[in-house]
């Protein structure tokens, strides 16, 4: 028989909701950083009478270790990628061949596309920093308002920032559910190209009547307006370090479907498509794009860089496996998933509301994705939810809705030189949009049994 932390459901539902209620008000009010706040409450509801402590303690450890265990190199090497694109122009790359593939006639499509690409591997506000001043010198060059040419860019990398790995949230999301990485990168992939396509819409139809005018004062910054295109990594040079480890690890889930086991393919994809190699080989590509003078940093401070930036989302990540085993050893799960299910909404509802509440209170969608899967983990047998359905299902959830308690809110606000109604208007009403199509796409391939 599995030993139990507690058989109490008061105990096991109280603490649970105790320890949500305390994290969100050590990130909201006490502005914790999100370790302390998530490890304080986890900690404090092993001191509540009736918990069995020795099997708290393993059920933590077994939690975090399990957890972390696959994705930690991961994480640091999806981060090593994210500078190594943003410090040799592969960012503003894309973005230039989305403006040439498109035209310029439909630059915000083109800026929406790009989005799409680039938040898969850099984090979004870094994105939105490194292409405010070809957003300004667009908007300023075709007379269009900022929130008509920036609305669709700022949501489309947020989105696939959400939901597709090698992004730290939702490859931490995919570790703590146990989800396939390929199926996810795939359907991730899908869901949010449309998603994003309705972001673009919504910039169209609202952005037109939003005050946001551009501002001179960014003009000449960029590497195109500074005439340094030429500096530039080429196309495929931008594309491929992205595009390649993709391909590597949804291949390898393909393979493992269509050819048996013992096939050569078969063989060689299970190597080529484990995505510590598969993001070893997208850092190499990005790293033949530095030039002469980046020889060090990319050696020293490019990777101390991105150890600094994974280890908080792989101590989060461990902590949310951590509260998932805790969880599972409790009778709150089948309270929880039992209720759910007596409700008659379809179980897919819950990951995705988990998600919207955790975004929302903490501004963060890194916790709201790691907070959906966390909770909902444990309940997937009761639910009839697959991973793959509880990850994306609640990535379309920390989509919604950015605003004032939001960093990228505000790094987006400030540089884009909206008023904060203008950018409500425009940031968090496309954020809205993008989380709820997403939703919708989820909830179909869902209901037809696809994930």
């Amino acid at each position: 028989m599995q030993p139990t932390i507690t058989d109490s459901v008061v105990i096991a539902v109280g603490g649970l909701v105790a320890v949500v209620a305390l994290l969100f008000l050590a990130i909201t009010r006490l502005k914790w950083h999100v370790f302390p706040a998530l490890l304080v409450p986890i900690l404090l509801f092993a001191l509540v009478p009736g918990v069995d402590r020795a099997a708290f303690i393993k059920a933590f450890e077994v939690g975090f270790g399990k957890t972390i265990q696959s994705i930690a190199v991961v994480i640091v090497l999806g981060s090593i990628l994210a500078e190594a694109l943003k410090h040799t122009g592969g960012v503003e790359r894309i973005t230039m061949s989305m403006i040439r593939w498109v035209g310029e006639k439909h630059m915000p499509l083109a800026l929406t596309l790009s989005g799409f690409v680039i938040g898969i591997a850099i984090f979004s506000d870094v994105g939105y920093v490194i292409l405010n001043p070809l957003v300004h010198s667009a908007a300023l060059k075709t007379g269009l308002t900022m929130s008509e040419m920036a609305t669709g860019l700022v949501g489309a990398m947020q989105l696939t920032h959400a939901m597709v790995p090698p992004t730290p949230g939702p490859l931490a999301a995919v570790a703590i559910v146990g989800a396939d990485v390929g199926r996810v990168i795939l359907y991730g992939s899908l869901i949010t190209f449309i998603a994003s396509l309705a972001g673009w819409g919504y910039a169209r139809l609202v952005g037109p009547r939003v005050v946001s005018p551009p501002s001179a004062e960014f003009a000449g910054q960029s590497f195109v307006d500074r005439g340094l295109e030429s500096q530039l990594p080429s196309t495929w040079s931008a594309y491929a370090p992205i595009i390649i480890p993709l391909l590597l690890i949804a291949g390898q889930g393909v393979s493992a479907l269509a050819l048996p086991k013992g096939h050569i393919v078969n063989v060689v994809m299970t190597y080529l498509g484990w995505p510590v190699v598969a993001l070893c080989v997208g850092v190499l590509l990005a790293y033949r794009n530095t030039r002469p003078e980046q020889a060090d940093a990319r050696k020293g401070a490019w990777v101390e860089s991105a150890l600094a930036t994974s280890s908080m989302i792989i101590m989060v990540t461990g902590l949310g496996g951590a509260l998932s085993q805790i969880l599972r050893e409790t009778p709150a799960v089948d309270a929880i998933a039992t209720g759910m299910v007596a409700t008659g909404l379809p179980s897919i509802f819950l990951p995705f509301v988990l998600g919207v509440v955790g975004n929302m209170v903490t501004g963060s969608t890194t916790v709201g994705v790691i907070t959906s899967a966390t909770i909902s983990a444990p309940m997937m047998g009761t639910l009839g939810l697959s991973p793959e359905a509880t990850m994306l299902a609640g990535a379309a959830g920390s989509m919604i809705v950015k605003y004032m308690n939001s960093s990228y809110f505000w790094v987006c606000m400030s540089l884009s030189r909206m008023s904060l109604r203008s950018a409500l208007i425009s940031y968090g009403g496309v954020t809205l949009v993008n989380g709820l199509v997403a939703m919708v796409m989820v909830y179909a391939l869902w209901a037809v049994g696809v994930i």
